[in-house]
């Protein structure tokens, strides 16, 4: 019954993993601001944080049974390797992605008010990553594996820069939008990460271990994000000179 639960998690998983990563694209090329940016980023944040939770929910059945989740596994790996990449690694990520998909769905909709992103949930999930992600290192470090203490990086750096911007002094005009694009795309990584790396294992078990594997999603992510920051930038240092030039006439 539990390997049946777990096997139906994986394809649901798997159905909203590809929702998402289709669905990812529609803002990041298409026009910023339009009915279908918003209407694709609304699917993409939902399949996020649905694929996020499944993942979370994963990640606990292999830590209760390592190696009857992973059958195929056996024989290949022993169980505090299952339990480590597969239980704690996907725990670290599962909540990352909620993490990123919440954070960067509120951003958009709160802009400026950047008070209102100081709710409940949205508090919550930042120490929460950075626990997930302390513990995925900790956990690497017993077992060998720096893949696990090298990915902990991005679950610390993303709850401390989220509580930075939710806190610091003296926010930009145009730092919501920055976050936004940081968190979302951050959130289609962690996806593209999870399809490289823990889909390939069932193909060859050793490429979700393979740095390539993760440094390809991990790469793309950050050039997009700094490609719309530098946007982003530039369209704010256009509309401030649009403004001096009337007021100087």
């Amino acid at each position: 019954m539990e390997r049946l639960l777990f096997d139906a998690l994986i394809a649901v998983h798997i159905l909203t993993g590809s929702t998402g990563a289709v669905a990812f694209w529609v803002p990041v090329v298409g026009r910023k601001g339009g009915e279908a940016h918003r209407r694709w980023g609304r699917v993409f944040t939902v399949a996020m944080l649905v694929t996020g939770t499944l993942a979370v929910a994963m990640s606990l059945f292999t830590l209760a049974a390592p190696l009857e989740t992973h059958p195929h596994l056996a024989g290949r790996f022993d169980a505090a390797f299952i339990r480590g990449i597969f239980g704690w690694m996907m725990l670290h990520m599962g909540v990352l992605t909620i993490n990123l998909a919440w954070y960067g769905w509120l951003a958009v909709r709160n802009g400026r008010r950047r008070e209102r992103g100081r709710e409940w949930r949205n508090l919550t999930l930042q120490p929460l990553v950075i626990l997930a992600a302390l513990n995925c290192a900790v956990q690497g470090f017993l077992i060998g594996q720096p893949l696990m203490m090298g990915i902990s990086l991005v679950g610390v750096a993303t709850g401390l820069t989220n509580l930075w911007f939710l806190y610091k002094p003296k926010p930009g005009p145009m730092d919501w939008l920055k976050e936004h694009v940081k968190a979302l795309v951050g959130a289609g990584i962690s996806v593209y990460t999870a399809f490289m790396a823990f889909g390939s294992v069932r193909i060859l078990p050793e490429l979700a271990l393979n740095p390539l594997m993760w440094a390809i999603p991990l790469a793309t992510g950050i050039t997009l994000i700094l490609v719309h920051w530098r946007r982003i930038d530039a369209q704010s240092r256009a509309r401030a000179a649009a403004v001096v030039r009337p007021a100087r006439a």
